[in-house]
């Protein structure tokens, strides 16, 4: 990212959220703060799927926004990975747990939708997309809500922990990390570390974050690269890669007893009315792909 605001990967995901609003049925996740955060209007996230050249104009990245329109796939896991998370947060309020942390929490909108009292969400990003968002929820007449806590970490020179815990995160009361659209942009190391200072909270601890599947065949490795060297081309490569199996004995090694890992294309079809849309041809954008949970 640069220092002025959030990552191109931000706002893609911050757009394809809006635009899942107005196109696609039944939608997955109802998030009606997506395109007012953005300054979008209706028209404009309207206007994507129209031809090339008919876009919005000022003040919005068209190429990101027909990103957006164009890989519905893609579009329907953003949506997809969200809602796993807010539901998990969901259950886990349900037992009393009264802390979350968003992990890279970009332009996600669920603390200024919160349902839940007394919960409180902590949102931990870089200081620069932390700024930009405060900007933006004031231009959009958002209210920031008390029970919302930025936590600025750059990490190339600050800590999770401390970060958190300046932000007043108690590590001795029971919480849910939502780490989504992350772990890609990390070193396995980076990842680790992340993952052990998750593993030190109080119990119950639960974790929601998705990741890249290893490639296991020279067609799939190179579709994999091809796209790796996308990712690099805008500035935002890629370093981790896991087999479910891997990555589920590093989460028993922290302690993590219950784990459900699932394909994108799984966790679509379960908010699609167990659809079978990508059931015969998943696309290739979604092939290596998934999700996981982990609690203890």
């Amino acid at each position: 990212m640069d220092n002025e605001g959030p990552s191109r990967t931000a706002l893609a995901t911050a757009y394809a959220r809006a635009y899942h609003q107005i196109a696609d049925r039944p939608r997955i996740l109802t998030d009606p703060l997506a395109a007012r955060l953005l300054g979008v209007t209706e028209d404009e996230l309207a206007e994507l799927g129209g031809p090339a050249g008919n876009g919005p104009e000022s003040g919005v990245d068209s190429g990101i926004l027909r990103l957006a329109a164009g890989d519905r796939p893609r579009r329907l896991f953003f949506a997809a990975r969200a809602r796993v998370a807010e539901d998990r947060v969901t259950a886990a309020v349900a037992t009393g747990v009264r802390q979350v942390v968003i992990l890279g929490a970009g332009l996600d909108t669920f603390a200024y939708r919160n349902p839940h009292p007394g919960l409180r969400v902590f949102e931990v990003d870089h200081p620069a997309t932390q700024a930009w968002k405060h900007e933006r929820l004031a231009a959009a007449g958002i209210d920031q809500p008390e029970s919302v806590t930025f936590a600025p970490v750059d990490f190339e020179t600050d800590t999770l922990a401390a970060g958190l815990a300046s932000a007043g995160f108690s590590r001795t009361d029971p919480a849910v990390f939502v780490w989504l659209g992350v772990v890609y942009y990390l070193t396995p190391d980076a990842a680790r570390t992340t993952l052990d200072y998750i593993a030190g909270q109080s119990e119950p601890v639960e974790v929601i974050f998705d990741y890249l599947q290893s490639a296991d065949t020279d067609e799939d490795r190179a579709r994999l690269q091809a796209r790796a060297q996308r990712a690099q081309a805008v500035g935002e490569p890629w370093f981790s890669y896991f087999t479910p199996d891997d990555i589920a004995a590093q989460l028993r090694t922290l302690g993590f007893t219950d784990i459900e890992d699932r394909s994108a294309t799984d966790v679509i079809a379960g908010y699609h009315n167990e659809s079978t849309e990508f059931e015969d041809e998943p696309p290739q954008s979604l092939l290596p792909v998934r999700i996981l949970r982990a609690s203890r």
